[in-house]
């Protein structure tokens, strides 16, 4: 079994009984230090089965020393490239390392101002590496929590344009597997799918919440899992299904073709997530203890 670790600003004073882990300007975390570390561990569920019918196709379970370089694309991108995000995008392993049998994605405040540029976060993805048509799409997760954080489980479709393909965006298809806005509320996360419809005008599903029944998803690891065939795509939390779609439709044609994985964690984006202040407690940290891929049994 995993000794699965996590630590996260204020929570973890409380928890330790220390006066304060942060500055007087901006609340910034303390070191990670070992007995912080320990603090929350070995929560959630462990163990997944897809049920009858599905094998293992690939997984990363996240036990050797670093990123797999034959698997992970670490991207580079400015900050306000996408959605108005104040974070730059790193290929630094301070925000994007293998840690004690767990991925951990950190997002970083880089000085005393809240503003575009300020930051400095990770976004990881299998492009032109490995990508899927159809599955169980899964992994354990413990998110990030706060104002203004952005973390997100998500595929886009092998052909965009954004990684060398020749599709742009939506006409590429994205399924946001989970994404969690921490300016509206730390217990839930939303699913969604983006995509052109027959008449190549932009169309999403609209996104649809889970809710934790008590507490936020930073409190522990939950597994996230998309149930995707050839006639729906379906959305679980600990086994939970909460919202399914048909993708049938012609227009449709995105969601039957191969989609590659992304990890990542925004800060801010204004209409989404917000914006931090001195209420959000960095860094903010997600923990990846696998992600795997099930497809059916020929």
């Amino acid at each position: 079994m995993k000794k699965l670790l996590f630590a996260s600003g204020t929570i973890l004073c409380m928890i330790l009984g220390i006066p304060s882990c942060t500055n007087s300007n901006n609340k910034k975390a303390s070191t990670d230090s070992a007995e912080a570390e320990k603090a929350l561990h070995e929560g959630g569920s462990e163990t997944y089965d897809p049920g009858p019918g599905y094998t293992l196709a690939w997984a990363d379970e996240f036990e050797g020393a670093g990123l797999d370089s034959m698997t992970w694309n670490r991207q580079v991108l400015r900050a306000g490239r996408f959605n108005e995000e104040w974070q730059r995008y790193t290929d630094s392993e301070k925000n994007a390392t293998v840690e004690d049998g767990m991925l951990v994605i950190r997002a970083i405040h880089e000085s005393d101002v809240h503003a575009l540029d300020q930051y400095t976060s990770a976004r990881l993805n299998t492009a032109n590496k490995q990508s899927w048509q159809y599955g169980k799409i899964v992994a354990r997760i413990r998110l990030p929590q706060g104002k203004g954080i952005w973390p997100a489980f998500w595929m886009l479709g092998a052909n965009i344009n954004e990684n060398g393909g020749d599709t742009p965006w939506p006409h590429c298809g994205e399924i946001d597997i989970l994404e969690m806005y921490g300016s509206v509320d730390d217990g839930v996360v939303k699913a969604n799918i983006h995509y052109s419809d027959s008449t190549g005008t932009y169309a999403k599903m609209g996104a649809v919440p889970f809710k934790l029944e008590e507490g936020k998803f930073a409190d522990d690891f939950h597994i996230f899992e998309l149930d995707w065939t050839a006639d729906s795509i379906a959305w679980l939390v600990d086994g939970e299904q909460y919202i399914s779609t048909a993708i049938t439709d012609p227009g449709m044609e995105e969601f039957h073709a191969p989609h590659f994985i992304l990890f990542n964690i925004a800060v801010g984006g204004q209409g989404w997530a917000g914006r931090p202040d001195e209420s959000t407690v960095f860094p903010q940290k997600m923990f990846i203890d696998w992600v795997r891929v099930y497809q059916e049994e020929r």
